[in-house]
């Protein structure tokens, strides 16, 4: 559930709140009979509804980045709002923008490509330039090189480069609200505690795994499992052996398991 109270139909402001629950649910209470038919909750909606101000200014920005009178190609922008979701680790707008990128012609290898962009050659010199910027602006927080922003002025201008710059740092923001706050696919238990234990996935010893568990030792160096089917960091803060843990993670599209394993040496850190 998310973290905030949500606003039934019968409490909402009429105006902007009542206009888009008609909009996005038709008749419905979206908080008593919840679901969107994009595999969402739609409770982004009714939590951000107790502000209808708000709600007026995020709907207002949803509309400048849809807008056919941006110079920034939608391509463009939804390899960078994917790439936005992936690095800042939010379910939510990273799948809201795989299918956006699908409804707006990007390829499926690029869509496939975004986790490790840098290593890819699904992308050409122009939006590795774009992806680059966003990294930059997302996992360094703005501290972009001079470097980063000839490459990308290269190919695009500077109205192209404004509007990159603000959509990807307004997605930013939606995604660091959607993580904390807990909304729609965002509403997941961290999967690591203060003490380096797996909070939100079984752990047993390595004798009682099944043949589809993932075996992911302790200290062991590998990647964010958000999406699924990636390698676990888990700091063995509680003194077992790198064998000692093993935890049954989703495969990518929570189509069930599959097996991984990280032998010992890989533990070092």
């Amino acid at each position: 559930m998310p973290r905030l109270r949500q606003v039934p139909r019968s409490e909402a402001s009429e105006g902007i709140v009542t206009r888009m629950y008609d909009y996005i649910f038709g008749d419905r209470d979206p908080v008593a009979e919840p679901g969107l038919p994009n595999g969402t909750p739609g409770n982004w909606w009714t939590v951000v509804a107790q502000v209808p101000e708000m709600l007026q200014h995020c709907v207002g920005g949803f509309a400048f980045y849809r807008n056919p009178d941006r110079a920034l190609s939608p391509q463009l922008r939804e390899l960078a709002q994917m790439r936005v979701g992936w690095a800042r680790g939010s379910r939510f707008v990273f799948s809201q923008h795989c299918k956006a990128a699908r409804d707006n012609g990007v390829p499926e290898a690029q869509i496939e490509a975004i986790p490790g962009w840098a290593s890819s050659d699904a992308f050409d010199a122009g939006e590795r330039a774009v992806l680059a910027w966003v990294d930059a602006l997302v996992l360094q927080g703005g501290r972009a090189s001079d470097r980063t922003f000839a490459d990308l002025s290269a190919h695009l201008g500077a109205v192209e480069i404004l509007e990159l710059t603000y959509i990807t740092t307004l997605y930013d923001q939606h995604a660091v609200m959607s993580r904390a706050l807990r909304l729609e696919l965002d509403d997941v238990t961290d999967p690591i505690n203060a003490n380096g234990r797996v909070l939100s996935f079984r752990s047993v010893t390595k004798r009682d795994a099944a043949v589809n568990d993932i075996v992911v030792p302790a200290r062991a160096s590998g990647g964010d499992p958000t999406f699924g089917g990636a390698d676990l960091v888990i700091r063995n803060s509680s003194g077992l052996a790198p064998d000692d843990f093993v935890a049954t993670l989703p495969a990518a599209g929570d189509a069930g398991t599959r097996t991984r394993s990280v032998s010992p040496s890989a533990a070092a850190t």
